[in-house]
């Protein structure tokens, strides 16, 4: 350039510096890709949409073990090192053909750590092109609390996240990422101490040090990152027979982790993999990570535990994101998007969402949000089989890869759904999946999907409201009020899909066309 000053793209942004949602060029960009190379794991992660909730286009990992025997040599494992290059040299050539923009990529503690981490490095750049940026731990720990925040906006609590050859601690409160610190407490490290003494020694006075940084606080919620903590959580649940094999927002009590903790001691290792559906490489490194865990539960006495499969990956797509964006919730975003994009009639759950609210005036605002997420994706599994669109979308909803969603809510959104193209759930195959709700919150839900399924017969235009639900629970009446240009809408199916919902709701149904006389539906 003639004033001397660096293009764009010549630009040395750093890892997160090049401003990649508020470049008018990358906002038109459908998908961002990142590679995390730990001390146990490689993964290239490509987002689908740089947007608040994006979808995962692409993930795949490879168990490398980098740091497997680190400890002793002080350098990385050779034969980690040989299938980590050959990875990041597919994920690049993967990510070229995909025409992904520059990708990002991060490696923390081996590559921190090894004396020939800086020539790993330079082979990598050589042979691909990419350059990985080191980050220290405080960064590491930053980012997976970032993580949980792409999830979870306004989180408060404790994000401890195990990689192969570390752990690291962060305190979220508010939505905001605070104190944070780092140790050398990950499984790889550990198995490399041959005294089972010495390691439960060391792992009491390093969680004891840990705590008195972390400022001795107790009662917090604890978030778990990193796929030690994941397997554990698998185990649990098996260990349950709990219906809902999601791990993300898993919820666990102290309790409950300790049964756990010592259920695995206790079993054959192979039979608990093969059970659980957890990798050997995965399962080799459980029996030194529940040391860490049952030490870090005693010491910190968290009220509760929940597992986040958000972490590091998805905190270096957060740090990109301007304030605006962020503060967004991920749940209503992705519905919005889906709406969009595979809806009839985009725009309707709005109007549809209005249309409901009357049957819903004292319900809280946690369960208004599920409510507005329901009408948004009312429509979105429209080109299902009809015989199978409530399976569809039930299944979808409660196994989607979705963030700000309790498992319970999952249920509940699921049930919703599943009523909007049914009058009927029992004898599914999702009935064990029900007991998550109480049977008050079940009920909520059908009402909930059969008000969707009597708006979505009244379509006039996506932001038209066709007509009005009165409903009162002291009179047991619920009343359709619909405007003229709607009555000629109000046919047979509609007349069906009014008395189901009066049922549901042990109310008397009546329709009124305005301008019309009131009449009841008998």
């Amino acid at each position: 350039m003639s004033d001397g000053k660096k293009s764009d793209a010549e630009h040395d942004w750093g890892p997160f510096g090049r401003p990649l949602f508020n470049d008018p060029k990358a906002r038109a960009l459908s998908r961002v890709g990142v590679i995390d190379v730990g001390s146990n794991s490689v993964r290239l992660v490509i987002f689908d949409g740089a947007a608040r909730s994006p979808a995962y286009f692409y993930n795949e990992k490879i168990m490398a073990g980098l740091g497997a025997g680190m400890a002793e040599t002080g350098r990385l494992n050779p034969e980690g090192r040989v299938r980590a290059l050959s990875a990041i040299r597919r994920f690049v050539a993967l990510a070229n053909s995909l025409g992904i923009p520059p990708l990002t990529a991060v490696a923390t503690a081996a590559v921190r750590e090894a004396s020939d981490g800086p020539d790993f490095r330079a082979d990598v750049l050589r042979e691909t092109g990419l350059k990985i940026w080191v980050i220290d731990g405080q960064e590491e720990a930053r980012l997976s609390a970032q993580g949980v925040l792409l999830g979870w906006p306004g989180s408060y609590g404790l994000v401890c996240d195990i990689g192969g050859s570390s752990m690291e601690l962060a305190d979220l409160f508010e939505g905001r990422v605070g104190r944070r610190v780092t140790s050398a407490l990950g499984p790889l490290k550990l198995r490399e101490m041959k005294s089972k003494k010495a390691r439960r020694a060391y792992v009491k006075e390093t969680v004891e040090d840990l705590f008195e940084k972390m400022g001795n606080e107790t009662g917090k919620r604890l978030f778990l990152v990193g796929g030690s903590w994941r397997a554990i959580a698998r185990i649990d649940m098996e260990r349950r027979g709990y219906p809902l094999t999601v791990l993300h927002e898993y919820r666990m009590t102290p309790n409950r982790i300790a049964k756990t903790l010592k259920y695995i001691e206790e079993s054959d290792l192979q039979d608990l993999r093969a059970r659980s559906g957890i990798s050997d490489s995965r399962m080799a490194l459980v029996p030194y990570a529940i040391h860490v865990l049952r030490g870090v539960v005693a010491r910190f006495k968290p009220k509760d535990i929940t597992v986040s499969s958000y972490g590091i990956r998805e905190g270096m797509l957060y740090e990109q994101m301007p304030a605006e964006l962020r503060e967004r919730d991920p749940l209503i975003e992705a519905s919005r998007f889906a709406e969009a994009k595979d809806a009839r009639l985009p725009g309707f759950g709005r109007t549809l969402y209005h249309f409901v609210l009357p049957l819903f005036s004292r319900t809280s605002h946690a369960r208004k949000r599920i409510i507005r997420a329901a009408c948004l994706l009312h429509d979105v599994s429209w080109r299902a089989h009809p015989d199978y669109r409530h399976e569809v979308v039930f299944d979808n909803t409660t196994r989607a890869n979705l963030g700000g969603l309790k498992h319970s809510e999952r249920v509940f959104l699921g049930i919703a759904l599943l009523h909007r193209y049914t009058n009927k759930r029992d004898g599914t195959r999702f009935e064990p999946l029900f007991g998550l709700l109480d049977p008050k919150d079940q009920r909520s839900a059908e009402i909930l999907g059969k008000a969707m399924r009597l708006g979505a017969m009244l379509w006039i235009k996506a932001d038209e409201q066709p007509g009005t639900l009165k409903y009162s629970a002291r009179a047991n009446t619920l009343e359709l009020v619909l405007k003229e240009a709607a009555g000629p809408l109000f046919g047979e199916v509609a007349q069906v899909r009014l008395d189901s919902l009066a049922n549901s709701l042990g109310a008397e149904a009546s329709v009124r066309v305005k301008g019309a006389r009131r009449a009841k539906t008998d």
